[in-house]
């Protein structure tokens, strides 16, 4: 399997690019207060999973999956942050709180999957 066969991690990519077309918007401070925040966080999401994929042993892969996972939660308190300072409507809101709580779903999925002997059998869990 290919890294980018993993629905979690197109799922995680496409969020990425989703906000990068907001925050790119914004003005300078915004952009360099929390648009920078919220971009680091939400491609950390993906970095991290591409990070783990590479790795030898299942145990480093799912560590990276920790981690993104992490990342996945801070970019959610980030979106929070920029709702609540009207940077995005509540449509975009609710949007991307949906995204991160399917994506969140899909990777603990994947998580519980890495390293058992039949993870070729559980591999639709987490698309």
């Amino acid at each position: 399997m290919k890294l980018e066969e993993l629905n979690v991690y197109k799922l995680s990519m496409e969020i990425g690019e989703k906000v990068w077309n907001i925050v790119i918007k914004w003005d300078n401070f915004t952009k360099n207060t929390i648009g920078k925040q919220l971009i680091r966080a939400i491609d950390s999401v993906a970095a991290n999973l591409s990070e783990g994929f590479g790795r030898y042993h299942y145990k480093e892969v799912k560590n990276f999956c920790y981690y993104s996972r992490g990342s996945l939660y801070e970019s959610k308190t980030w979106l929070t942050k920029a709702f609540n300072r009207k940077l995005i409507q509540e449509e975009e809101f609710n949007y991307f709180n949906k995204e991160i709580n399917k994506i969140g779903v899909k990777l603990n999925n994947y998580i519980n999957s890495i390293g058992k002997k039949t993870q070729s059998m559980t591999i639709n869990n987490y698309q």
